[in-house]
Parts: structure tokens; sequence; C-alpha cells
């Protein structure tokens, strides 16, 4: 769901903000005596996609702590717990995964689920306490089937790959901007106050790329989603899938008979990708409706 995309992201704005302070600190004068835009994109490319794969591989270890996440024992004693893991690790073996994927709870009353992890063979899939109190096991398979769909289809790397180009340009963008406004003088007395302001701009128009940024990465993760609702479908069952649609969608009617869940505090995770307006461009799903119009007549899409 939301989760994985919006921690993804999370997790990268970190690690290039923190990069281009790096940078700025111990590699500003380098940047500045490059030759060419070419070099100097170059130099950009390798330090976006260095913190874009940086990301990705602390991806699974910052879910577990920002989210709370606890990993379940697949021996564990307990019924609902030790059917979690049965039921991601059978839908794993059909979608042809050679190594299990970790399965975690952590405790929270939304319905939610997500997957991460930095490759296939070290993959996590979570659940909200909320999702298992909350949804039928018939639509709980569905929910899994689309999370480990994610896993399957590498949705992390892929993802990965184009936060590495958003994170190239963006630097690159940046250090433009930041050496073409803070060449006010070349005199000795004013190197410093010059260094200073490039080292404010470079960092301030990082931000700014990296947030119109995240309008490429949101759009290619919705197409993603519908790829993970077919995927789902085909590991567990066309109707499990779209159940399980469907059931969000109540909720996100107001539907709370059907999984239980209040409206407000389901829309704040963006699950439901109902968002107008420029704020539609950042959201990381698809409209409900319009993923079970899809899986409903795949021929139309």
């Amino acid at each position: 769901m939301a989760k994985r995309i919006t921690l993804l992201m999370l997790v990268n704005l970190l690690v290039m903000l923190t990069i281009g302070l790096i940078v700025s600190l111990f590699f500003g004068g380098v940047v500045t005596r490059m030759g060419g835009s070419q070099q100097l994109f170059l130099f950009c490319f390798v330090w976006g996609m260095g913190g874009a794969f940086i990301s990705l591989a602390l991806s699974r270890w910052m879910a577990k702590m920002m989210m709370g996440v606890q990993v379940i024992d697949p021996e564990t004693s307990e019924p609902e717990l030790r059917r979690l893991v049965q039921t991601v690790h059978n839908l794993a073996r059909t979608a042809g995964l050679s190594t299990m994927p970790e399965v975690g709870i952590y405790d929270s009353p939304e319905i939610n689920a997500f997957a991460t992890g930095p490759s296939r063979a070290q993959a996590l899939v979570a659940v909200s306490s909320g999702l298992l109190a909350r949804m039928r096991q018939y639509d709980i398979e569905g929910v899994l089937a689309h999370e480990t769909a994610h896993i399957a289809n590498g949705d992390m790397v892929t993802m990965t790959l184009i936060q590495g180009v958003v994170n190239a340009f963006a630097m690159f963008l940046a250090w433009v901007l930041a050496m073409a406004l803070s060449r006010g003088s070349d005199r000795d007395d004013d190197r410093g106050g010059n260094f200073f302001m490039q080292y404010i701009l470079m960092n301030l128009f990082q931000g700014i790329f990296m947030m119109l940024g995240m309008i490429v990465v949101c759009w290619f993760s919705r197409w993603r989603e519908f790829r993970a609702d077919a995927g789902g479908a085909r590991f567990a069952g066309r109707e499990h899938m779209l159940s399980a649609l469907k059931a969000l969608q109540a909720v996100d009617e107001g539907g709370a008979e059907v999984a239980g869940q209040p409206q407000p505090s389901f829309q704040a995770l963006m699950i439901s990708g109902k968002t107008g307006g420029l704020l539609a461009l950042f959201a990381s799903h698809p409209p409900l409706e319009e993923r079970i119009a899809r899986l409903e007549n795949p021929m139309a899409a």
C-alpha cells in the first residue's frame, strides 16, 4: 500500500540531503572547477544513483525502525500469526520466489500492508494490527497477494532506478543554479561568503527539485500498482483481489461495516488515491474505482 513508496521517498530524501551536505562541504571546490556540464552531470549521476541505492539498502531496516515492525517467527504458536506467515509464504511460492520474505506486524489501527526490502531475497511483508482485526481473511489474502506481487515484480529496485535518475537531475540542476547565482565576485576576500551562499542555494534547490521529482516517481508508482493488482489476481485469484479492493473502497466511502475502519484514518494513508487538483500528481496510488475497473475488464485498460 502507500507505506512502501512513502517510506522509500522519505528515506531517499533524507539520504540525498545528507549527500548534498557532504558534497557541498567536501567536494564543493571540485564541482565548481569542473570544466563542462557533461562532467558535472556524470558526477551528479554517480552520487544520485548512489543515494537511491543506499536508500534501498536501508529500506527494510528503516521500515522496522520507523513503523515498529515486529518480525513474526514462522514457528510461532499463535494461530492467527502462524496463518499470516503461511499465507504470505504460500503466495510467495506461487509467485516463484525462491526465498521466503520476512513477515511482520506493527501496532496501528489503520488498515494497511506494505512490502519492502533491497531485493526479492531480502524482502519484508508487513501488516498493521488493524488490518488483521478488521478485514476478513478472504480479503486479507488479496491484500497480501498484491504485496507479494510487488516483490515478484521487483518494484523496489525499479522504483530505485527511477528515483536515482530523479536524484541525479535534481542535484545537477541545483548545482547549475547555485553556481550561476552565487558568482558575485572572484575577489579573495569574498570567496568565503560566495561559498556559503552557494552551499545554501545548492541544498535549497536540491530539496525543491527533489519534491518536484516526486511527481515523476509517484506517476510511475501508480502505473506499477496496476501491475501489482494483476499479479495479486494471478497469485490469489481474481475474486480475492477484487474483494480486497472493494472492501477498501467501501471503507474509503464510509462503509465501516465492511472492513471496520473509520474513514478519516483511512484517507490519511492515501491508499485510495482520491486527491484533487495538484495533489493528485503526488498520489502514489490510483483511485480504487480505476483499479477495480481495470481488474474487472483488463482488455479495456
